[in-house]
């Protein structure tokens, strides 16, 4: 039954490349890798194929229905009275067939100011057999993740706005069962977005149009989640600071490119290195607690563990900079029907090595559209290679224009 468990945990943590071992590296002289892990990493998931085909990048690219996830203080400023998405993704086929990812967005302009939102982000696991110690099968359960949120946008000039968002977040990994004697229940959480995006339009000679865009998304500020009733046993989640940069051109009537940037941060205490003794085993204080050699403490609140993820990495500056995450992206439209999209996104190999390409197409035709985006990882036998991402959108503007 331990064995079990510790064995899907494990997956379903390596799914999102966010932990690339059962333990992280607390000892002295195992720092070629530090990843920072949390509960619930399928928030941190790019679920629709938009974004998804442009290497994840998000926080200042064109509003649209899945701004939820990437800023969405881009809601007040999208063209569409109202709209919808829906996108699905199967996850790690390179593994298993029966992991998947569901997204469902919304939005509806209430004037020429405000906007509010809505999405729904259910995470499949798949099929799991549990078994007891003997091996005796147990049950078959199929657990599952989801999120549901809630948000606001509103203009506070002709080129700024901001957003607040809610979310309740639920993870059920292990059905109720025993571990160790404990028993488990699934964990839940509440958390909240702040977000703020500003567009410029520029004038550059020889072009129809431009704009210079950027966003900030701190997201999912909430509390720790817990699969038991000890209360020293709570994770972070996976609090994130996004910057997004991007710009717009408009070649003429039928041409536009858009080129963006985001760097990433996830605002958690990085994992410190621990002390030992001459025979290699951690030294331990006066309250039988693991002395720190470099690093900071991670079991702190919430809000401190914000403040020192900006500094609390046991390598000093150099490691702090590892933690960025950065995305580049291109997209191309056609006469606003036809899109193709490719980027880059990039992870340090001390945090995790995710680093891949993606590429991407769009069409529009009337009040649908449809975007699909295609992932390609720069080493062989990634669990993500040939990861694929679906997304149909309705924008009912478009029932008005006709």
């Amino acid at each position: 039954m331990k064995k079990i468990i510790v064995l899907f945990v494990g997956v379903v943590l390596f799914s999102t490349l966010q932990v690339i071992a059962e333990d992280p590296p607390n000892y002295i002289g195992q720092q070629s890798q530090n990843t920072i892990t949390t509960a619930v990493p399928f928030l941190m998931i790019g679920p629709d194929a938009t974004s998804g085909g442009m290497g994840e990048v998000g926080g200042a690219t064109a509003p649209d229905a899945n701004s939820m996830h990437w800023n969405p203080a881009k809601y007040a400023f999208i063209d569409s009275d109202m709209g919808f998405a829906v996108s699905y993704s199967p996850w790690l086929r390179k593994l298993v067939n029966d992991i998947n990812l569901a997204y469902l967005t919304g939005f509806k302009r209430i004037d020429d100011k405000s906007t509010v939102s809505g999405s729904l982000k259910f995470f499949s696991l798949g099929d799991i057999t549990f078994t007891d110690i003997q091996g005796e099968t147990i049950g078959n359960y199929r657990p599952n993740e989801f999120s549901v949120d809630g948000n606001y946008a509103r203009k506070f000039s002709d080129r700024f706005s901001g957003a607040v968002s809610a979310r309740f977040i639920y993870s059920n990994l292990t059905q109720g069962q025993f571990v160790q004697g404990t028993a488990t229940k699934p964990g839940t959480s509440i958390a909240t977005d702040i977000a703020v995006y500003h567009t410029q339009p520029l004038s550059i000679n020889g072009l129809k149009s431009a704009n210079l865009d950027w966003g900030i998304n701190i997201s999912n500020i909430g509390s720790k989640i817990s699969y038991s009733n000890d209360d020293q046993a709570k994770d972070f989640i996976p609090t994130n600071f996004r910057l997004g940069l991007s710009m717009g051109i408009d070649i003429d009537d039928y041409n536009t490119f858009r080129f963006s940037f985001d760097l990433n941060k996830l605002l958690v205490p990085t994992p410190p290195i621990y002390a030992l003794d001459d025979d290699g085993n951690p030294v331990l204080d006066d309250n039988g607690d693991r002395v720190i050699y470099k690093g900071k403490n991670p079991n702190v609140s919430v809000m401190q563990g914000m403040i020192q993820s900006w500094y609390d990495a046991p390598g000093g500056f150099s490691e702090e900079m590892k933690e960025f995450v950065w995305v580049v992206g291109l997209e191309y439209w056609y006469d606003k029907q036809f899109a193709v999209r490719a980027g880059y996104f990039n992870e340090s190999t001390m945090k995790g090595g995710r680093q891949f390409f993606t590429l991407g197409a769009g069409l529009r035709y009337n009040v649908f559209g449809l975007d699909f985006s295609y992932l390609i990882p720069t080493e062989q036998q990634n669990p993500l290679q040939n990861t694929l991402r679906f997304t149909l959108t309705f924008n009912f503007a478009g029932v008005d224009n006709q």
